[in-house]
């Protein structure tokens, strides 16, 4: 089943074409990366996944629904959540409170009355949901100013399950990790492959062959290949491109 259908999707700004009638679809539990040399335009089809951009022509359907030009909330509410390249959670809180902070946004409440919501229980329990999910719950009461980056970037994800998604969209998770934190985050996305939809824009070529079940490649915003890891990693076109020769992919 299709969950995201992307077609003719353009972005100008000014005279450069960033995003250049693209075509993309995800399926409902696939994890479909985008890839690319710096400049291709990941990031800005992300924005405009999201609704932080709108397209200057094509069509978004989420699920079949037209969702091209609904803005960020309505995006989220229909199941659509975004983490970014930088780590975007409140050092001064604990980790379960900025999981928490995820939930009520999810449910279109302002943070104004955050100090009785604290003790609401429809926050907590999904909230502690989201971590367990991670492997995070034995931290909810860790300040999030003493977490080593690898653990905030396992935070962010959580704030986007919390939200409680279809679709998943996540820039560069691993961007700034060790080696060693790479490897956890590979082997939660392996966790949560199957229950959600991902588009996953990621650097480390070992992460994205390892976790995707299709690739698509951008260049100057216009997608120039799409298939299976080991069809992307043969297709000549794609290796002149961006990949570089036989032995860097070995």
């Amino acid at each position: 089943m299709t969950l995201l259908q992307v077609k003719g999707l353009v972005k100008r700004f000014g005279g450069l074409l960033a995003t250049d009638h693209l075509d993309l679809e995800v399926r409902a539990g696939e994890l479909h990366a985008v890839i690319g040399p710096n400049g291709a335009g990941k990031t800005t089809l992300l924005n405009q996944l999201s609704g932080a951009l709108m397209p200057s022509a094509g069509t978004i359907l989420l699920d079949g629904d037209d969702i091209t030009f609904a803005p960020v909330h309505r995006r989220a509410r229909a199941g659509i959540a975004r983490s970014f390249q930088i780590t975007s959670v409140f050092p001064e809180f604990d980790v379960l409170q900025n999981v928490m902070f995820a939930v009520q946004a999810g449910e279109g409440h302002s943070f104004s009355f955050w100090k009785p919501a604290a003790q609401d229980r429809s926050l907590r329990e999904p909230a502690m949901a989201a971590l367990e999910e991670v492997g995070m719950a034995s931290l909810a009461r860790q300040p999030v100013a003493a977490l080593a980056h690898g653990a905030r970037r396992q935070l962010e994800i959580a704030m986007t399950l919390a939200m409680r998604p279809r679709l998943l969209l996540l820039d560069e998770p691993m961007a700034g990790m060790s080696h060693q934190e790479s490897l956890e985050v590979v082997a939660l996305l392996q966790r949560l492959k199957g229950r959600y939809g991902i588009v996953l824009v990621e650097h480390d070529m070992d992460a994205v062959f390892a976790l995707a079940d299709r690739v698509s490649v951008l260049v100057y915003g216009r997608p120039i290949a799409c298939g299976t890891p080991r069809e992307i990693q043969e297709d000549p076109a794609v290796r002149a491109a961006y990949l570089g020769d036989q032995e860097e992919l070995a």
